[in-house]
């Protein structure tokens, strides 16, 4: 596919799809006239990608971990350093705490919801309809 549908399919402008390609997070071939080609598998890449940068991974960090996402089984331990394992022991205990109040916030919102709704049913269970109104006069 051309840059311009994978942009479109995964909501990414042109640039942030070259600047992916640049930093060695995504890869193209070329078709006869030279415009990127993009496989299909590119879109989930991208995706990816995004949710990771979402989660304050810097690039050269999700350079390194992509490559463990597609095939867990076949991480590369030998070039992990100390710096890079504590990095992502931060990242990870971050995300973790990011989760924990996500959470909160969804169950208090989720419980908001749920009062207002049954006040409004207690409330139409009480409201008075116009025929019965007229019995009542």
């Amino acid at each position: 596919m051309l840059i311009g549908e994978l942009a479109e399919r995964t909501g990414t402008s042109r640039r942030l799809l070259r600047y992916y390609e640049e930093q060695g997070l995504l890869r193209s071939g070329r078709s006869p006239n030279g415009y990127r080609d993009y496989a299909e598998s590119c879109v989930d890449r991208v995706l990816q990608v995004r949710g990771l940068l979402d989660a304050g991974l810097p690039t050269r960090i999700i350079k390194q971990i992509l490559p463990c996402m597609d095939t867990p089984r076949a991480t590369r331990i030998s070039s992990a350093t100390d710096e890079t394992i504590a990095t992502l022991e931060r990242e990870r205990d971050r995300m973790t705490d990011r989760i924990r109040c996500l959470e909160r916030n969804r169950d208090a919102i989720a419980d908001y919801v749920e009062a207002v709704r049954k006040a409004q049913d207690e409330a139409r269970s009480q409201a008075v309809k116009p025929a019965e109104a007229a019995v009542l006069v």
